[in-house]
């Protein structure tokens, strides 16, 4: 591939990853008054199970000639996001949004301190982690229980992001996203059992948790796994230094989460580091298809 067409393919990652990053946070924000009524699991439970059917129905997956490959790929991402969501909801049940954000990109951070390529990349890692520890200082609004929950969000992230980029090198379309929600689905399905009378029995939270899903695991994971057949995941993992950023700017216009300078420091850092990301992924060859 031509350097003009890896920079180009390297941007569109780039742009897929802004675009996942807006879209599961503001997710986030909209499902939150669904805590009250059924409780954070419940919540992601009924996310995946919803998420699931849309996509099936979209994509309609060709199952008969799949690979083992790609089962052993559906599973794993199956399970790392089943895992990484169920965290991230007990985190935000607890802790302000942007904070849990920034607590969890410490998964991303790690595999991008764990692939980096050159000193001006190891650079803006740790401009990212700086960025990182003034969101998370104390006194931030942060409890253990919380920080603990957005840290498990973290370690599940690093495994969704390897497994996604396994299942976007081995199928086409979004047909390896469906039946990875499917998994997810199917291993939270019992989390959602004990709301189905609650969910079922009032239509507007029944949308509410439809417009999350749709909004999270179609459109949020699905341009997460186009960024992911793009780029290596361990640069979109240094570019999600940009959500945390995203997810502050969402709690504090749609949930009224206060921001103070601190925060606004650290949200310097990791834009600046995200931004470093973009133009070096661009000026290289690492836009090529993996």
């Amino acid at each position: 591939m031509s350097r003009v067409g890896g920079s180009r393919n390297a941007l569109a990652g780039v742009s897929f990853v802004l675009v996942g990053a807006l879209f599961i946070q503001w997710s986030a924000a909209v499902v939150a008054p669904a805590f009250v009524r059924i409780g954070p699991s419940a919540a992601s439970a009924w996310r995946f199970l919803l998420g699931a059917i849309v996509l099936a129905v979209v994509t309609r997956p060709p199952l008969g000639s799949w690979t083992r490959h790609q089962w052993v790929g559906a599973i794993a991402l199956g399970a790392s996001a089943a895992f990484m969501n169920q965290a991230f909801y007990q985190a935000i049940a607890r802790i302000p949004l942007g904070s849990a954000a920034a607590i969890e990109y410490l998964g991303p951070f790690v595999v991008a301190a764990f692939g980096k390529r050159s000193w001006r990349h190891l650079v803006f890692v740790v401009v990212a982690a700086i960025g990182v520890l003034a969101l998370t200082r104390p006194g931030g609004g942060i409890t253990l229980v919380g920080a603990l929950f957005a840290a498990g969000s973290g370690l599940g992230w690093a495994a969704y992001a390897f497994s996604s980029h396994r299942v976007g090198g081995s199928t086409t379309g979004f047909g390896g996203l469906a039946v990875s929600m499917m998994f997810s689905a199917l291993f939270t399905l019992p989390m959602a059992l004990g709301s189905a009378p609650v969910v079922l029995g009032h239509p507007l939270l029944l949308g509410r948790l439809l417009i999350v899903s749709t909004m999270a695991i179609v459109i949020g994971f699905g341009a997460e796994l186009q960024s992911l057949r793009r780029l290596k995941p361990t640069i979109v993992s240094v570019l999600l230094s940009l959500d945390p950023a995203v997810a502050f700017g969402v709690g504090f216009f749609l949930l009224n989460q206060h921001v103070t300078r601190w925060d606004l420091f650290g949200l310097g850092c990791v834009v600046v580091a995200g931004a470093g990301v973009t133009f070096d992924v661009a000026g290289s060859d690492l836009g090529a298809p993996r």
